[in-house]
C-alpha cells in the first residue's frame, strides 16, 4: 500500500507515509498501552509529552473489537480514527456523545455499511430460502442486546419464528470458569433438542471458540448432533486468531456469512508470495508471524530447537499452509483496512492541497506536513471520495459510514483443517428495492446430511379460541405462538397474524373478533322502559302538583293559606310544575334546539323555587325581629323584600346561562367510546365548567336557605315553615351532592338518567316536605285551618 502511494504522482507527491504496528492481543489493557504509545516520543514511553510534535499520528486504524478502549483516549487528542468493522460494539451513550451526526467535529468513521443494510440482508437471505424457523445465539452485551432488539421484530413481521433465542457469556478475564461453564452445558443442551436446522450467531471472536468448544464436546464424547447452517454477520471474522489451527472448524462447512463487499487488488497475491524473513532479516514481525505458523524457529533464535525438523529454512511456502492458519485471499476485512489507508491518504492531500492554494492566493509560504495538526484532518477524511485501485467507489455518508453493499460467503470445510470461503451473493447498495439480494444457488456448497425442506414444528392446542393472534394450523405457517385474543375493540381479519387491526369508530368487533359490527344508536327515548318510567314519573308529579295549587287556589282565603304568603306558594308551586315538566326535554333525540334549552331551563326553574322558599324563611324571620319595640326591621319587611330576593337570585342564575350559551353553547354530539358497542346521542354540555357553575349556584342558594330555616325553627309554630324549610334543604342538598359522584361514574343514556332522578327526587323532596302537611290540614282537617286555632297556637 505505501509503495503504490508512493508511486502515485497525484496522491501526495514527493511525501512518504510512515506507519508503526502496534499489537493489541485482544486485550484492553494492551489497546490502552499501545495507544499511550501512539502519544508518546518516538524513543521514549512519556505519554502526553509534546516536545516530539512530528511523532505525532495524524490517523489512527483499528480493529472494531479494540476501537472503544482507543475511542476513549485518543478521542481526548481529536485524532480520527478508521475502523474497518461496525460501531455496534461500542458503548451506545459513547457512541451517542462522540458521533454527533449533525456536526463535522467527529473524530471516528467507519469502512463498513450501514448495520441496517445487514440486518436486512439476512432477513432476504432467511426469507430466499423460505427458512422460518430458526435459533438465535448472541453475545451477552449491549451489541448483542441491541442487535437482537433491532432484527427480532423485523424477522417476526415477516413471519419468521426463532425456535430460541440464547445468550453467550460475556467472557472476561475476571469471569468464573465454572459460570461460563455451566452456561455452556446449557447452550449444548438447548442445540442438541433444537428442531432448527438455520442458526444465527451474533458476538465476536470469543463467541465462536466458545462455541467451538461446546461442539467439540459433541465430538469428544461421540455424541450425534445435527448439522445446522450457520449464519453469520460480518463481524464473526474470527479467521486471525492462531488457535484455530489446532482445532479444525468442519462444524462450518456449508454456512453462510457476511462480509464487506471486496475485490482481489492486483499484485497482492504476488506481494504475499515475495515474503520471505531470509531476504528481509531487519523486519521482526515476518521472522515471528513466519515462526507461529510454521511452527519451527531460527537457528539465531534465543528459543531452544527441540527436533531438527523444526528449524526454519525460509524456504516454506504460504499456499502450503491451511487457511485457518494464514488466508491468502483478500478478505473483506483486509480489503477494508487496504480502504482505509487510501482514505486517509487521499484525505491527507485534500487537506494539503486546500491549505496550499489559501497561502499560495496569500503569498505565503508553503505549509509544511510536519505543521498539520491531526483534528485538521477530520472534515477532509470525512468528505472524502475516490476509486480505489480496482475501480471502486469510496465514500462515506454524513454519518461517517462507509457507502457499499456486502457479500454473502458460503464456507467449504476440507478434512486437512482447511476451508475456502466462496462468494455465492452480494447485497447492492446501489440497486433499485427488488434487486437489493443476489445469490447464485449453484455455487452453494450444503453439509452432507442437511436438508433443504423446511423444518416443520406443529403446535398442539387443546382450546382456542378463533382468530387469535399467530393461531397455527397444518395448513398455515407452522411455528409455535403464544396465542392470545384480539384485545377489546380489534378484530384479526385472517388467521396467523402478528397484530390486531381496530375497529373504525362505529363499529366493534362480533364474539369471534374477525369482523366488525355497526354499533347501535341509542339515546333514552319514549320506547325505553328507563325512558317511558321516568315520563311517567314525571307527569305524575306534574299532576300532583297541579292537584296540589288547585287546592291552594280553591282555599286561598283560608288561614292557612294566608298565613304562609300565597303568593310566593303559588310561585313556588309553578316552578315546581315546570321543573317536573322540563323532565321531558332529557327524553328523546337530542337537537340543537332541546340541547339549548334544557340545562339552563332547569337552572333557572330551580332557582326560582329555591330562592322561594329563601324569601319566605327571610321574610318570617324579619317580621318577628319587627315585632320587637324600637326595631328598625319594619321597612324591610314587606312584599318589596320578598320580590328583590326572589328576583335578585333569579337574575344571577340567568346571568350565568346566558354566559354558559353565548360562551360554550350545548350542542348535540354522538359518543362512540364511552360504550363499546353503542353509538350514544347525547347533548354535550360544551362547558363542563359552566355546567357546574349553574349547580353550584342551586347548592348556594339551598345552603343559604338551609341555614336561615335551621336558625328560625324556634319561631311560632304557627306562622312558622322553618322546619319544613328546613328537612326540605336537607333532602335537596342529599340529593345533588350524590348526584356528582353518581353523574361522573355512569355512561351514556344512564347519565341522563341520572340527572333526570335527580331533578324528580329534589323536586318531590320539596313538593312532600313542605305542601304534604299543609293539604293533609286543609282536606282532612278542615276544623285546624282556622284563624282563632292558629292565633291560640
Amino acid at each position: 500500500i505505501w509503495l503504490n502511494i508512493y508511486e502515485n504522482l497525484q496522491l501526495l507527491a514527493n511525501v512518504t507515509l510512515g506507519f508503526n504496528i502496534y499489537n493489541s492481543n485482544f486485550s484492553p489493557s494492551w489497546t490502552f498501552l499501545a495507544s499511550m504509545r501512539l502519544l508518546s516520543m518516538h524513543s521514549r514511553f512519556i505519554p502526553n509529552y509534546k516536545c516530539d510534535l512530528g511523532n505525532i499520528p495524524i490517523a489512527v486504524i483499528g480493529g472494531p473489537d479494540i476501537c472503544l478502549h482507543m475511542l476513549n483516549l485518543l478521542s481526548i487528542y481529536k485524532i480520527p480514527q478508521v475502523f474497518p468493522g461496525s460501531h455496534k460494539f461500542l458503548s451506545v451513550p459513547i457512541i451517542t456523545s462522540l458521533m454527533n451526526k449533525e456536526t463535522q467535529d467527529v473524530f471516528l468513521q467507519q469502512m463498513f455499511p450501514n448495520e441496517v443494510l445487514q440486518h436486512q440482508g439476512i432477513l432476504l437471505l432467511l426469507l430466499h430460502f423460505r427458512w422460518t424457523w430458526i435459533g438465535l445465539l448472541s453475545v451477552k452485551d449491549e451489541a448483542g442486546e441491541k442487535f437482537v432488539q433491532d432484527v427480532v421484530p423485523k424477522f417476526s413481521q415477516h413471519g419468521i419464528c426463532f425456535n430460541f433465542m440464547e445468550w453467550f457469556p460475556n467472557v472476561a478475564f475476571y469471569s468464573d470458569f465454572m459460570d461460563v461453564m455451566d452456561k455452556g452445558l446449557e447452550i449444548y443442551e438447548i442445540l442438541m433438542k433444537s428442531t432448527s436446522s438455520v442458526i444465527i450467531i451474533f458476538g465476536e471472536l470469543r463467541t465462536m471458540l466458545i462455541l467451538r468448544t461446546l461442539l467439540r464436546f459433541s465430538e469428544v464424547e461421540d455424541l450425534g448432533l445435527r448439522e445446522k447452517i450457520w449464519v453469520m454477520p460480518a463481524q464473526m471474522d474470527f479467521t486471525s486468531v492462531s488457535l484455530n489451527r489446532n482445532w479444525d472448524i468442519c462444524f462450518l462447512h456449508g454456512a453462510l456469512s457476511f462480509s464487506s463487499n471486496s475485490k482481489e487488488v492486483f499484485g497482492f497475491q504476488e506481494f504475499l508470495q515475495s515474503r520471505n524473513p531470509t531476504t528481509e532479516p531487519h523486519d521482526g514481525f515476518i521472522r515471528d508471524f513466519w515462526e507461529q505458523v510454521f511452527e519451527c524457529s531460527f537457528p539465531n533464535t534465543k528459543k531452544r530447537i527441540k527436533r531438527p525438523e523444526n528449524i526454519c529454512t525460509g524456504e516454506e511456502r504460504l499456499q502450503a499452509l491451511p487457511a485457518s492458519a494464514f488466508e491468502l485471499n483478500m478478505s473483506g476485512h483486509s480489503y477494508n483496512v487496504y480502504n482505509a489507508v487510501y482514505a486517509v491518504a487521499h484525505a491527507l492531500q485534500s487537506m494539503h492541497s486546500s491549505k496550499y492554494k489559501q497561502r499560495n492566493w496569500m503569498n505565503l509560504e508553503k505549509q509544511k506536513f510536519q505543521d498539520l495538526q491531526s483534528w485538521q484532518l477530520c472534515p477532509f477524511l470525512r468528505s472524502v471520495s475516490f476509486n480505489n485501485n480496482v475501480g471502486e467507489k469510496i465514500s462515506f455518508d454524513r454519518y461517517g459510514e462507509f457507502i457499499g453493499g456486502l457479500d454473502i460467503i458460503n464456507w467449504i470445510t476440507f478434512p486437512n483443517r482447511s476451508f475456502s470461503k466462496v462468494k455465492v451473493g452480494r447485497i447492492d447498495h446501489f440497486a433499485p428495492l427488488d434487486k437489493i439480494f443476489n445469490i447464485h444457488l449453484e455455487f452453494i456448497t450444503w453439509p452432507e446430511t442437511f436438508n433443504q425442506v423446511r423444518d416443520r414444528v406443529i403446535c398442539y392446542f387443546s382450546k382456542f379460541k378463533t382468530k387469535q393472534i399467530k393461531i397455527p394450523s397444518f395448513w398455515k405457517p407452522f411455528c409455535c405462538y403464544d396465542c392470545l385474543p384480539c384485545p377489546e375493540g380489534k378484530i384479526s381479519a385472517e388467521r396467523d397474524t402478528a397484530d390486531c387491526s381496530p375497529c373504525p369508530e362505529d363499529q366493534y368487533p362480533n364474539h369471534n373478533k374477525n369482523a366488525c359490527i355497526p354499533k347501535v344508536i341509542t339515546f333514552l327515548s319514549y320506547e325505553d322502559a328507563l325512558g317511558i318510567s321516568l315520563a311517567i314519573c314525571a307527569l305524575s308529579f306534574a299532576f300532583i302538583t297541579s292537584y296540589v295549587l288547585r287546592i291552594f287556589i280553591q282555599h286561598r282565603d283560608t288561614p292557612i293559606v294566608k298565613a304562609n304568603n300565597r303568593n310566593l306558594t303559588y310561585v313556588i308551586l309553578i316552578s315546581l310544575l315546570l321543573s317536573f315538566l322540563c323532565v321531558l326535554l332529557f327524553i328523546g333525540r337530542p337537537n340543537k334546539f332541546v340541547c339549548l334549552l334544557r340545562q339552563p331551563a332547569f337552572g333557572i326553574i330551580f332557582s326560582v323555587a329555591v330562592s322561594c322558599l329563601l324569601a319566605k324563611t327571610i321574610v318570617v324571620v324579619l317580621a318577628f325581629m319587627a315585632t320587637k319595640p324600637g326595631s328598625k326591621m319594619r321597612k324591610w319587611v314587606g312584599k318589596k323584600m320578598v320580590s328583590s330576593i326572589v328576583f335578585s337570585c333569579t337574575l344571577v342564575q340567568a346571568i350565568i346561562c346566558a354566559s354558559w350559551l353565548m360562551t360554550f353553547p350545548p350542542y348535540p354530539d354522538s359518543d362512540k367510546h364511552s360504550m363499546s358497542q353503542e353509538i350514544v346521542l347525547e347533548c354535550n354540555e360544551g362547558s363542563v365548567t359552566m355546567f357546574y357553575c349553574v349547580l353550584g349556584f342551586m347548592g348556594f342558594l339551598a345552603t343559604v336557605s338551609f341555614s336561615a330555616a335551621f336558625l328560625a325553627r324556634k319561631l311560632p309554630d304557627s306562622f312558622n315553615e322553618a322546619k319544613f324549610i328546613t328537612f326540605s334543604m336537607f333532602v335537596f342538598c342529599s340529593v345533588w351532592l350524590s348526584f356528582v359522584p353518581s353523574y361522573l361514574s355512569t355512561k351514556g343514556k344512564y347519565m341522563v338518567a341520572v340527572e333526570i332522578f335527580s331533578i324528580l327526587s329534589s323536586s318531590a323532596g320539596l313538593l312532600g316536605c313542605i305542601f304534604a302537611p299543609k293539604c293533609f290540614i286543609i282536606l282532612f282537617k278542615p276544623e285546624q285551618n282556622s284563624k282563632h286555632l292558629l292565633m291560640k297556637r
